[in-house]
């Protein structure tokens, strides 16, 4: 149990990365930046695949399960925050996706723990959105954003989006992981890397920039370099995290650990904005740490 929660909470460190990588680039088109971030995924899973000796391959249904969730937990869900956190900015779209844990929590209880249970996690979480959300609103224009009205709104539709999508993905995924035994983390994590580089592919060819159009941008650099980073920090290696987790831990309990992406994405937009969080925020964080806390304490 400890391994999974700790794998848990090291992918949430490397996903909160994605809800300020966009920021950096400001201005590149969204699509070019998802298909960038999930094609270096695809590139490095692929790799693996045909350098490791005996690596796995999946059979026909295996390969279809693959391609479903990779749409679901990466390369739309990705692309339905990108558009969210460009209209909304970071902090209300991270706070959506806070409530992943909410229903993830509801709907992949165990059979066998009472929902009284989770009351406790449950409420402190609720408790640390509602605060937050108060503490951010207009959180565009904080952060020094000019965000107009229609789009702020525009936004938070994509980020709902992006929560339902991701919240389907997270318990499917739990399912299949523990209905496979014999796939491992990794495995599983490569077969998904390369069903989502060919997804991305395919939407960078349908909707993404000509070559040289995005070569002509003075910071295709920095843009080529962050989805570098995320398609193996933030995917590859976050993605072999959650599976260990959802293959060791209940979905319940997986949910909640989301939460600690929150966390990591507030902290990290804190740092870019330069400035500290208001006492507000910070009584919001910690009722999220106090809400998995519970939660880890309700699974034991």
């Amino acid at each position: 149990m400890l391994t999974g929660i700790l794998a848990g909470l090291a992918a949430g460190a490397l996903w909160g990365l994605v809800f300020v990588a966009p920021r950096m680039v400001s201005g590149f088109p969204a699509v070019d930046f998802t298909a960038g971030r999930f094609l270096s995924y695809g590139a490095v899973s692929l790799f693996l695949m045909l350098a490791v000796r005996k690596s796995a391959w999946p059979n026909a249904r295996q390969a279809l399960a693959a391609l479903g969730m990779s749409v679901l937990g990466f390369t739309g869900y990705y692309l339905l925050l990108v558009f969210a956190i460009r209209d909304a900015g970071t902090e209300v779209p991270s706070l959506i996706i806070g409530t992943i844990p909410v229903w993830m929590m509801l709907l992949g209880k165990p059979a066998g723990l009472r929902l009284g249970a989770l009351v406790p996690g449950l409420v402190l979480t609720l408790l640390g959105l509602g605060l937050m959300t108060q503490a951010s609103h207009g959180a565009g224009a904080t952060a020094g954003e000019a965000v107009p009205h229609l789009d702020f709104w525009r936004g938070v539709v994509f980020a709902v989006a992006s929560m339902v999508f991701w919240t389907v993905f997270g318990l499917v995924n739990a399912a299949w992981l523990k209905k496979h035994p014999e796939v491992s983390a990794t495995t599983w994590a490569n077969w998904l890397g390369v069903a989502t580089g060919l997804g991305a592919l395919a939407l960078w060819l349908a909707a993404g920039s000509d070559a040289k159009v995005l070569l002509a941008r003075t910071d295709w650099a920095q843009a080529a370099m962050l989805c570098m980073a995320t398609g193996f920090g933030s995917t590859w290696l976050a993605t072999i995290l959650w599976n260990i987790a959802s293959q060791r831990l209940s979905a319940s309990l997986c949910g909640q650990l989301i939460v600690s992406e929150t966390l990591f994405a507030l902290a990290y937009s804190f740092a870019w904005d330069g400035r500290w969080p208001t006492l507000v925020q910070a009584l919001a964080c910690l009722l999220f740490a106090a809400g998995i806390l519970a939660s880890i304490r309700a699974h034991r």
